[in-house]
């Protein structure tokens, strides 16, 4: 399911993206940001639609993906129901 970030409080908006930003394995390149940068990166893709925030009622958890990985993931679930 998909969360619109401008129907979170911003405290709630800012947890989902220190969450995010805080994983292991989180990337930036090679120049190191400070969170507040990574903040304003991650708010700009949210905004122009490029990042959403998706809910997974089964494992009840908040994840943030690209637009296109969100629509591949549409695309399995669909193609799984399909297949019964």
């Amino acid at each position: 399911m998909l969360i619109p970030f401008d129907q979170l409080s911003q405290d709630a908006l800012q947890g989902v993206m220190d969450s995010y930003i805080n994983r292991e394995g989180t990337d930036y390149g090679d120049v190191e940001m400070d969170l507040a940068s990574k903040r304003n990166q991650l708010l700009a893709l949210l905004k122009k639609g490029e990042v959403v925030i998706v809910f997974d009622a089964a494992s009840e958890t908040i994840n943030l993906l690209s637009k296109r990985d969100y629509a591949l993931l549409q695309q399995q679930a669909d193609q799984s129901s399909s297949d019964y």
